[in-house]
Order: structure tokens, then sequence, then C-alpha cells
């Protein structure tokens, strides 16, 4: 009996599913940014080259689990994006974007006053 070829596995997690920024209200973007974490966690990107930072790599005070949360709100509000590189996840602010479909809202998250 022959063994069928098994395609290799790059992640041992589906890939993140982003939000369509048409879709997303204001409402939704207000939410999604008006966390402390997240907020720190944008702020972190804002000032990172894109897919460099990994969602390890960030100073939070919460655990895995409450990260995965914080990122899936950016990631449905359309403020990040997410890809798998091995064992790591990266992200990118989708600044233009979003600042695109909310002029001028992100401006005022990455002011910090």
């Amino acid at each position: 009996m022959g063994r069928r070829p098994v395609a290799p596995r790059t992640s041992h997690r589906a890939a993140p599913v982003h939000a369509r920024l048409e879709d997303v209200t204001v409402q939704e973007a207000l939410a999604a940014l008006a966390d402390p974490v997240r907020m720190h966690l944008v702020r972190e990107l804002a000032g990172s080259p894109d897919w460099s930072r990994a969602c390890g790599s960030f100073d939070v005070p919460v655990g895995k689990a409450a990260l995965s949360h914080h990122f899936a709100a950016l990631r449905a509000a359309g403020v990040v994006e997410q890809r798998d590189e091995g064992p790591r996840r990266v992200n990118r602010l989708r600044r233009e974007e979003f600042d695109a479909r909310f002029p001028g809202l992100l401006a005022l998250v990455l002011r910090g006053d």
C-alpha cells in the first residue's frame, strides 16, 4: 500500500483573518483603539519597520491569550495586518489604508497626549 504525500505544514494555527476596511465602522475603529494595551501596541508598531515585530516582542502587562485577543481586535478593526513567518506571527500597521478610511484618527492615537 503506497503512502500519499502530505503537504508540508507551515504553521500550527490558522492564518489570520483581516478586516476589509470599507466594512469597518468608525465605532469599531474607536473601540479597538480605546484600549490602553492596544494603543501601546499601535504606537510600538508605528515606530517599527513593517513586518519586523513578532507578537511576543511587545512588553505589555498581559498574558499570551489576552495579547492574542488584543491583536484580533486590532485586525478586526483594520488597524493591523499579520502574517506567519515560520513559528512567528509578525505585524504591520495598516497606516495608509486606515488613514484613507479614517483620516486623522491614527494620528490622534499616535500623538499620545
